[in-house]
């Protein structure tokens, strides 16, 4: 397809060791439009194969507001269903820019690889220097090897490698959204991860008028008074956990936004350093960058102090498990017994609604009401609202404080991109199939 795409779909066999390239099928677009929609439509065509499959929201890296996402569709260990979890921080931005839209990854390696996918070429690499290292190490290595920081990774650490069912697919150092233990599939496949990076431009069929209407979009978005908070604990403090943001001020250092992004909906913590610290630090990892908030609140529900809150969310994400999921399985009121438990953890944790989108997302809206009313009815909004977010590839946090971020008007952009009539019609029939 020409514009708001690579027109490229990857299709990695690591049982033959081989990559292949297929078009983006123009009509395909016309039918699911993209993200989830056509994510799974390839997980579906290619079931037989076990498939982990990445891709793009149609609006993902363009100036439409918070186009910031991208996703993985794969079938979860901890439910059981074919389940979407949101890719966020910057690295949905570069898997388009890295020349593909979808990545199919089937099959399973005899021996440890990672994917190496950069201006429209993917390689399979032999992954055995980077095999049992955490994510930390892991991602560091490959970006001095490639000798570029800005390298972006989605890797596993030992909880995906030994199997864990909270195993998680980490982004660059950090927790992700996953907690479907989609690290548990990556191990499974002796795939360490996917690196990423690119200078790819985005073609826009109408770029003058799709340009002026985001930038419309965008200054109603700043009218809306929440675009004035920041970070993680004025998010929990809108959900009634007010407490948070007293606990947690005094190791803030920082707030981040995903591209394009109004709201910074993530929170750096320094652990080892004074949080008000302007130069440079002279540690080498002195905090964390925090973007899960149930995790975060879940440590400190525990007892933790929000130093060791944070140095937790840290242990995680080196070992690459799902930091909630330790929060509600393991028990444990220390940072010492938590970081010892785990490979020991064990469990059911509930995902609501149909179970296909992530509770890393709060279910119900953030700052805004929306007008809804009553539990049910929130929760079928919520469900709708992933899933038109990983559609169209909007940051999945922001999609649930902003009223002015519409189905009208990402179909209307979405048209006025691809130059292509994608109807409300066309989008209600992809989120029923979604949804079931």
């Amino acid at each position: 397809m020409e514009y708001l795409s690579t027109d490229k779909i990857l299709v990695i066999d690591l049982n033959a060791g081989q990559v292949e390239e297929d078009e983006l099928d123009e009509s395909l677009v016309e039918e699911k439009i993209g993200g989830i929609g056509i994510t799974r439509y390839l997980y579906d065509k290619y079931r037989q194969d076990d498939p982990i499959v990445i891709g793009t929201g149609l609006l993902t890296g363009t100036t439409y507001p918070a186009s910031a996402s991208g996703q993985i569709t794969a079938k979860s260990p901890v439910t059981g269903k074919v389940c979407h979890c949101p890719v966020i921080y910057k690295l949905g931005v570069e898997i388009k820019y890295s020349g593909y839209d979808y990545i199919v990854v089937k099959g399973r390696s005899e021996s440890p690889v990672y994917l190496w996918i950069h201006d429209g070429v993917a390689d399979i690499s032999d992954a055995a220097d980077i095999w049992g290292k955490n994510v930390w190490e892991a991602t560091d290595e490959l970006r001095t090897f490639v000798g570029d920081d800005l390298l972006q990774t989605m890797m596993i650490g030992p909880a995906g490698e030994n199997g864990s069912d909270y195993a998680q697919v980490c982004f660059n150092h950090w927790s992700s959204p996953d907690r479907f233990g989609f690290g548990k599939l990556f191990g499974a496949k002796n795939l360490k991860g996917l690196a990423f990076r690119g200078m790819g431009l985005i073609e826009i069929a109408e770029p003058e008028d799709y340009v002026e209407q985001s930038l419309e979009i965008l200054k109603q978005v700043k009218e809306n008074d929440f675009i004035q908070k920041k970070g993680l604990a004025q998010i929990l403090s809108a959900l009634g956990e007010e407490d948070v943001v007293e606990w947690i001020q005094p190791v803030t250092h920082r707030h981040s936004a995903d591209y394009f992004t109004p709201y910074a909906t993530n929170t750096y913590l320094f652990l080892d350093e004074e949080s008000g610290l302007l130069e440079e630090s002279k540690k080498e990892e002195p905090g964390v960058l925090v973007s899960d908030i149930y995790a975060l609140l879940g440590f400190k529900k525990a007892g933790l102090s929000a130093v060791d809150a944070g140095r937790a969310l840290k242990a995680c994400a080196k070992y690459g498990i799902d930091p909630f999921a330790v929060t509600q399985l393991s028990g444990k009121t220390t940072l010492d017994e938590i970081k010892d438990c785990f490979d020991s953890i064990k469990g059911e944790i509930e995902i609501p609604g149909k179970g296909l989108f992530t509770p890393w997302c709060p279910t119900g809206p953030i700052f805004n009401d929306f007008d809804l009313a009553g539990e049910d009815e929130t929760l079928a909004w919520w469900e709708r609202r992933q899933a038109v977010s990983m559609i169209f590839g909007i940051q999945p946090l922001f999609s649930l404080m902003c009223p002015e971020l519409t189905e009208e008007n990402m179909l209307e952009l979405a048209s006025l991109g691809t130059d292509l009539e994608l109807t409300q019609e066309i989008l209600d029939a992809v989120i029923d199939d979604i949804l079931g």
